[in-house]
């Protein structure tokens, strides 16, 4: 049990020395985090697919851009 215990230590401690080695993008690597693929919503037609199913259900549209409040103060 004790060997097992250790080993598993070990492990959870290489596992989390290897995330305190990373480091932020360089400059000459943005440019293939700009790319359209690497959004969270990289699908543009499923996006708008779901904002339809959004703005079809709220009964609005919009409401990703800026704007106001439903109390009329823009």
């Amino acid at each position: 049990m004790r060997p097992m215990l250790r080993a598993a230590g070990c492990l959870c401690l290489a596992v989390l020395g290897g995330c305190a080695a990373w480091a932020p993008p360089q400059p000459w690597e943005k440019g293939q985090l700009a790319r359209p693929e690497m959004t969270m919503a990289g699908d543009a037609l499923g996006e708008r697919y779901g904002q339809h199913i959004y703005a079809s259900k709220e009964a609005a549209s919009g409401g990703y851009g800026v704007g106001g409040g439903g109390c009329g103060c823009n």
